[in-house]
């Protein structure tokens, strides 16, 4: 459905500061891709107004590097399904504890949730933490939240990852990339200038009274932060079909989800953690993607790995597309939620 997106009377020096106040970051690279073939690629070069005017004009779309050494001004979770239940779940947990955050439509099928810190930023292992917790809170810690590290060295040659900006020019009149109300049925904000010239700025005193509140590890390792299990892993016939399958033929699409359903299996029948984690490393290598994007890096699987093991969850991923691809009549999981499935109907 075609967006009503109006024009704004805002002069481009205007536009660019907000633009830049709202998704600023590493200002000497950023990534872009090509929307008619998908490849993405990043560019080595300054982040100048000509580069942002591109990208709101539709000309060359701009992905922004938002961690600078570890501070970010925005942190986003993202979500890649284009169900809505999630990030209004998200919006609405973070709401609770006085937590502002905004619902883009991504460019493709999915939703981006934005965090907006003030003009100071905040430490992102702060504001990854509260985002990570509140996917937990919802039952979809396999979330990816952007920025995906702590901290990077400037001096290492290493970016993080980027997000692409919203308001892409080629998109927008589709209704992709915009912002939407959560009270007037995700019906895109009329005027986007506006909308971010009134967002709410979240001081670090919020996050650090949430973490606190909240008893919220941060800025911890996954190897030291995780409760290993005890448990030794005997064999693989352990482990349900869906998931047994899923490990020998690897995974087309939706593999952080996989990741992180596999790494729950895992943790499940006993396997250290440090052991699951170099089981995925090796998994991932047979992934073949057929949806455009690469194979899940080794920080992902690592990230993905460290949700699972930070609680004990019931679930086994039944639901998950990716999961019940995988799904065989024999498996007793399935079998028992079936048989309830037709005693209660």
């Amino acid at each position: 459905m075609p967006s009503q997106i109006r024009k704004d009377d805002r002069d481009t020096a205007a536009k660019m500061q907000l633009f830049r106040a709202r998704f600023s970051g590493l200002q000497d690279v950023y990534g872009t891709y090509d929307p008619a073939s998908g490849r993405a690629w990043q560019v080595k070069k300054p982040v100048t107004d000509e580069v942002l005017l591109k990208h709101l004009t539709g000309r060359q779309p701009y992905g922004v590097y938002l961690l600078t050494g570890d501070r970010t001004r925005s942190v986003v979770a993202d979500f890649d399904h284009a169900d809505p239940t999630a990030p209004l779940e998200f919006v609405s947990a973070a709401k609770h504890y006085g937590l502002s955050a905004y619902i883009e439509i991504s460019k493709s099928k999915g939703f981006h949730v934005w965090g907006f810190a003030d003009e100071d930023g905040v430490d992102a292992a702060k504001a990854r933490a509260v985002f990570l917790h509140i996917t937990e809170e919802i039952d979809h810690p396999e979330t990816e939240i952007f920025p995906k590290q702590d901290a990077i060295d400037p001096g290492s040659g290493s970016w993080g990852n980027f997000i692409y900006a919203p308001l892409f020019g080629g998109l927008v009149p589709q209704g992709r990339t915009v912002f939407v109300d959560v009270e007037a049925s995700l019906r895109p904000y009329p005027n986007q200038w506006d909308f971010l010239d009134s967002v709410e700025l979240v001081p670090e005193t919020l996050f650090d009274e949430i973490i606190e509140i909240n008893d919220i590890a941060v800025g911890i390792h996954p190897t030291s932060k995780v409760q290993v299990s005890l448990g030794v892993f005997q064999s693989p016939v352990m482990l349900p079909p869906c998931a047994r399958r899923m490990l020998e033929e690897g995974v087309t699409e939706n593999q952080r989800v996989a990741c992180f359903r596999l790494a729950v299996h895992l943790r499940k029948v006993g396997l250290p953690y440090d052991l699951a984690e170099a089981t995925l490393l090796e998994w991932s290598r047979k992934n073949r993607p057929t949806d455009g994007k690469g194979i899940i890096t080794p920080t992902e699987v690592r990230s993905q790995t460290a949700g699972a093991y930070l609680k004990e969850y019931r679930g086994c991923g039944c639901e998950e597309p990716v999961v019940q691809q995988f799904c065989e009549p024999s498996c007793p999981i399935s079998g028992r939620k079936l048989a309830t499935k037709e005693k209660s109907a």
